[in-house]
């Protein structure tokens, strides 16, 4: 889904000369549309946080990228059921921290989800559903239980041949997460990272106000359905918004159940907002499988943890704490 972000340009260069400097960059990164923002009272300051911004992204996509054939996971993948694969400490703790994310999720969520996604194509316009045998063939393959981290020689193995794992459901929250810190220790108070629609802001912006979301209607981009005043928050939907099918009448997600290898078909959206943008990603993705009953109940038990699900058929529903401001 497509999260706008309001910024109130007037107010940033229609004031005094005193406020902080706004740059902005847009890129594509890791396959996405990316866009960095950085206050600083100097712009020159503003601008080389950027792009040390640019360079972590860049660093971290070469490590845990799918296409990359040289990347840790590329290799990981390649050795799936057949030997393990020493990767840095960062990418076991990431993979370490995703594992515990499926298991909070009882499996909903899983790194392993790209062992079946090829089961599915969604651009054709005549699809056809694979049979449930194959569909069953493949469960195991998706099922994160299978993913084998050893901590004493800092290694990861995939046990079944045929298994790949992937980051789309993490990676680029962690990379948002890493570009703020990497702004932060530059001196930036205050900034905005939009990793593809993973989005994470601190401090205010150069007016003095809290910057603002607009979550986008998933059946209609140009439409807004709320608004989000955000301060040092980081914001993620995932949905069906940009990649789904129809067959015999029904809207079918990209987003895979991998304890079942089948699309998910409740909601449309599921926006996430917590303090990092690594673990809303993850969420997102979850809470869409999980559906609107359980996604809930799991998030309102969660602390510092808030959603908004959008369903087919354009029933908002919201997590226990959430404050949203329509127009």
């Amino acid at each position: 889904m497509r999260i706008l972000l309001f910024i109130g340009w007037m107010l940033v260069y229609g004031n005094s000369l005193a406020q902080p400097h706004l740059a902005k960059k847009q890129l594509l990164l890791m396959g996405s549309a990316f866009e960095l923002i950085a206050t600083d009272k100097e712009e020159a300051t503003a601008w080389e946080a950027i792009a040390a911004a640019e360079k972590e992204i860049r660093r971290i996509e070469a490590m845990i990228s799918s296409w990359q054939e040289d990347s840790y996971t590329s290799d990981i993948n390649r050795k799936a059921g057949i030997e393990s694969v020493p990767v840095p400490k960062e990418m076991f703790r990431l993979i370490s921290r995703a594992q515990k994310v499926s298991d909070l999720t009882q499996g909903a969520f899983s790194l392993a989800f790209g062992s079946v996604y090829h089961l599915y194509d969604f651009k054709k316009e005549a699809v056809t559903l694979p049979s449930d045998s194959l569909i069953d063939v493949h469960v195991p393959l998706a099922d994160y239980q299978n993913i084998t981290l050893n901590s004493d020689n800092q290694t990861i193995m995939l046990r079944l041949k045929g298994m790949k794992i992937g980051f789309g459901a993490i990676g680029k929250g962690y990379a948002a997460d890493r570009a703020k810190t990497i702004m932060l220790e530059r001196g930036i108070q205050s900034g905005c990272i939009n990793a593809g629609g993973d989005l994470t802001t601190w401090g205010s912006r150069p007016d003095g106000s809290n910057w603002v979301i607009g979550i986008s209607d998933p059946k209609d981009q140009e439409e807004i359905v709320a608004y989000l005043p955000t301060k040092n928050k980081a914001i993620v939907t995932s949905g069906d918004y940009e990649k789904y099918f129809l067959y015999k009448g029904e809207r079918y997600s990209h987003i895979v159940d991998p304890r079942t290898c089948r699309p998910v078909r409740e909601i449309s959206s599921a926006t996430i907002i917590c303090p990092s943008a690594e673990l809303a990603d993850a969420l997102a993705t979850a809470v869409c499988v999980l559906g609107k009953k359980d996604g809930l109940a799991l998030v309102n038990k969660l602390n510092g943890i808030e959603a908004i699900i959008i369903d087919q058929n354009g029933n908002k529903l919201a997590s226990e704490n959430i404050v949203l401001e329509e127009y």
